[in-house]
């Protein structure tokens, strides 16, 4: 009984302080999400320059923008097209809130059910994809590869180079999605749908082609960096879980003698912790991000 008291103390004393690291970290992994969508919402909605000159956008969830760019509804930058797969030959996509639009083999611990993609839709690299459904969680991606998607998304063409990516970064922000979350029809929750026309007309900022590269290439580097960091954590959470069960089995299967090392621990008051703060699933696709984690999180795969 002594030794069976000496090991719930130790392992109670082990487990509360892991639980204290692993929430620690995954605070630190929201607070680089949130990090994550002030620099993208400043970089699309201002610019890069702190000292630009702003006008009214007209837009009451976009505010002020710079006085150079032009604001736009989505039917002069896009022109939605369905063109389809007559044999499904083509290489298959999956729409992934974390990855992206992806070949579908990218995107891990999902199973395909589709025997053929015979007349799924066609997407051409920069095309603008959007799954209907899940349009006001930001569930849009920019094709970078050619290919077959499902039938049941909507693909949306530049009108010019527009530099699909720059809108895919705005659509998929919080402030845009509560828009989007306003223009979505349905009746059930988790069925709304973004029908063509609404997505039409809604109004996004159209800075210059190149100013809009440029904050392209402003977000990838400052995401990359929070990305390593957030993944880093993430690395770190998943160690602790894996260092927390093997503590375990080595102390309950008496590998790992603890009756000293529990005699001489302090006394600690009882700090009650909620359990889903350890025991929830590592790590967000937000980006949501991210990357990735927030309400758009779940992989889609079709």
């Amino acid at each position: 009984m002594v030794e069976q008291a000496a090991i719930v103390r130790y392992l109670d004393h082990a487990d509360r302080h892991i639980r204290r690291y692993i929430s620690a970290k995954k605070k630190l992994i929201a607070l680089l999400n949130e990090q994550k969508q002030a620099i993208i919402h400043r970089a699309v909605t201002r610019g890069l320059d702190p000292d630009v000159r702003l006008k009214p956008s007209g837009v009451e969830w976009l505010g002020e923008v710079p006085a150079h760019w032009e604001v736009k509804r989505c039917r002069y930058l896009f022109r939605e097209v369905d063109c389809r797969s007559p044999d499904g030959s083509e290489q298959h996509l999956s729409m992934s809130q974390r990855l992206g639009l992806v070949p579908s083999h990218l995107v891990e611990n999902r199973t395909l059910v589709s025997e053929s993609y015979a007349g799924g839709k066609l997407c051409e690299v920069g095309d603008l994809v959007l799954n209907r459904l899940k349009a006001h969680l930001g569930v849009f991606a920019t094709a970078e590869h050619d290919g077959v998607i499902s039938p049941d998304y909507t693909v949306f063409r530049p009108i010019e180079p527009v530099g699909s990516v720059f809108f895919e970064r705005i659509l998929r922000s919080p402030a845009c999605r509560r828009e989007l979350r306003i223009r979505a029809k349905g009746i059930v929750e988790g069925f709304w749908r973004l029908y063509t026309d609404d997505f039409y007309d809604i109004r996004l900022p159209v800075p210059p082609l190149e100013e809009r590269l440029a904050i392209g290439k402003h977000i990838d580097l400052a995401l990359r960096e929070i990305d390593g960091a957030g993944g880093r954590t993430e690395r770190e959470i998943i160690l602790l879980h894996e260092y927390r069960t093997r503590l375990i089995a080595d102390v309950v299967t008496g590998k790992l003698d603890v009756r000293e090392a529990a005699a001489r621990l302090p006394e600690e008051a009882e700090e009650p912790e909620p359990l889903n703060e350890v025991e929830a699933g590592d790590g967000e696709d937000e980006d949501g991000e991210g990357a990735g984690g927030d309400e758009a999180g779940e992989e889609e795969v079709a």
